[in-house]
């Protein structure tokens, strides 16, 4: 007789299609609870963030406010100071960490990565090349690295420890967790885990980011809100104490 065992981090489907699952293999036998994994160590300690940054300019805001529906996501997704929100993050983190930058669009990804001067991997890219700089990645020698949405699935990157997302498939509640799950490979020296997902203020960015939460809010994670300010207003400050010591 044949026998059948599905394994899944993230039994949710945005179609609401979940119980077809159920017909092709079977009833749901078991289901442990993120946080109970975390308190007994088998995934890393998890802090999320939402990062809320304006639209730079006037021209900006007015094409978002004109755009056809369809196109709104993009022009909000693709916001230019979401790249300025990214290099506050990093100059707040530690030069140890093992940073993951996550996203759907190519040429958002190729403009991050020429701007901090990092690698990128897309699914235009080879294999070989791909495992070249995921083997860097996780040795140590590279300690950035821009990935696309080819991420999402069958990667083991176990000395990912930040993740920073800027933007994502719509409202996605699965990539949500897929993303996060990047980072949740528990680490030898204990070190914790940190996932910041930007999003463009008072936009169908915002309002996507809200249910792309939910998945993980009902598994007992929360996020933190930051204003982009906020965190220029401490890299102000980090600048200034360095200059002073110097």
């Amino acid at each position: 007789a044949k026998k059948r065992l599905g394994l899944t981090a993230t039994l949710v489907r945005e179609d609401r299609k979940e119980d077809d699952v159920f017909s092709l293999i079977g009833p749901k036998k078991f289901d442990a609870p993120w946080k109970e994994l975390e308190k007994q160590g088998w995934i890393a300690t998890a802090h999320c963030f939402e990062v809320r940054v304006k639209f730079p300019n006037e021209d900006l805001r007015m094409s978002y406010a004109i755009a056809p529906s369809k196109y709104k996501y993009r022009l909000a997704a693709e916001n230019p100071f979401k790249i300025e929100a990214v290099k506050a993050i990093i100059s707040r983190l530690s030069p140890d960490d093992s940073i993951l930058i996550i996203g759907d669009y190519i040429d958002q990804l190729e403009k991050i990565s020429a701007d901090l001067n990092v690698p990128i991997i897309t699914g235009k890219m080879k294999n070989v090349y791909r495992d070249d700089l995921y083997s860097k990645f996780r040795n140590g020698d590279i300690k950035i690295l821009v990935v696309s949405k080819v991420a999402n699935y069958a990667i083991d990157l176990p000395d990912a420890n930040v993740a920073i997302q800027i933007s994502g498939t719509f409202g996605s509640r699965q990539e949500e967790a897929q993303r996060l799950g990047r980072i949740l490979r528990p680490k030898s020296t204990g070190v914790e885990a940190n996932f910041y997902s930007i999003i463009t203020r008072d936009t169908v960015d915002q309002e996507y980011s809200m249910r792309r939460q939910l998945f993980l809010t009902e598994r007992g994670y929360h996020y933190t809100i930051m204003e982009h300010d906020e965190i220029l207003i401490n890299l102000e400050l980090k600048t200034i104490n360095q200059s002073q010591s110097e």
